[in-house]
């Protein structure tokens, strides 16, 4: 019997929805091991002809506490290391040829918030939770690809409170400042997100989804990949 800990990402088919789970049983930090899963999960799914969208869900009161801050602390160059990882992987859910449905089942915060702009729709389950950018309140930038990844999905109203003043949001508030689309109680909020995504696998054209999503996405994500090593070299923690 091996003593290694369960993988923190899993992922199952739902009829035409491949749904992708984030659990760590903690606070679902955004690791290493927890992107390399994303991003395998979704190798599995773009590839595989029977899957129409992507369902993607922490666990119960938690969907994520953004990048791991041993990490993000332990160096200059870790940090760097894990936040490229972190903004491939959002941009890549970004620019996803099948629609992505983004379940934010708890606390979301930093990377974990900023994972909400990279979805087509995102779904907040009601309750006592945390949500929003508090880079800027513990030392850290918001780096250049979030903020205008940020820019694109907020409102414009919430844009400088949500960049700038780390401004943290309950779900409803999540809602009004563009992080969510929609909010619905927490037991019903997978049955929603998988039910969602398995609509827009039944209703939408693929190829024309793809090159609509080309049109609409392609030209922002194409800068900010371009800016990522000044990106990058930039970012530094302050405190």
């Amino acid at each position: 019997m091996s003593d290694a800990p369960p993988d923190p990402v899993s992922a199952s088919a739902d009829g035409a929805v491949c749904v992708i789970r984030i659990d760590d049983g903690k606070a679902n930090a955004l690791s290493h091991q927890v992107l390399d899963g994303i991003d395998a999960a979704l190798d599995r799914a773009e590839a595989d002809d029977a899957v129409g969208a992507v369902a993607l869900l922490g666990r119960p009161g938690r969907f994520s506490a953004g990048f791991d801050l041993k990490v993000m602390q332990s160096s200059p160059e870790a940090a760097r290391d894990l936040l490229r990882k972190g903004a491939e992987v959002g941009l890549r859910l970004y620019t996803y040829p099948k629609p992505v449905v983004l379940g934010t089942t708890g606390h979301a915060l930093a990377m974990g918030a900023i994972l909400q702009f990279c979805a087509d729709e995102r779904i907040g389950a009601a309750g006592d939770f945390k949500i929003g950018m508090n880079e800027v309140a513990i030392g850290m930038p918001v780096p250049r690809f979030a903020v205008e990844l940020a820019r694109d999905r907020l409102t414009a109203t919430a844009f400088q409170a949500a960049t700038q003043q780390a401004r943290i949001y309950d779900p409803e508030g999540a809602l009004a400042a563009g992080y969510l689309d929609r909010v619905v109680a927490g037991d019903e909020l997978e049955a929603e997100v998988v039910g969602h995504a398995a609509m827009l696998a039944a209703g939408l054209n693929r190829a024309a989804f793809q090159l609509t999503r080309r049109y609409v996405r392609a030209a922002l994500a194409d800068r900010l990949r371009a800016d990522l090593d000044e990106d990058m070299r930039l970012f530094n923690i302050t405190s």
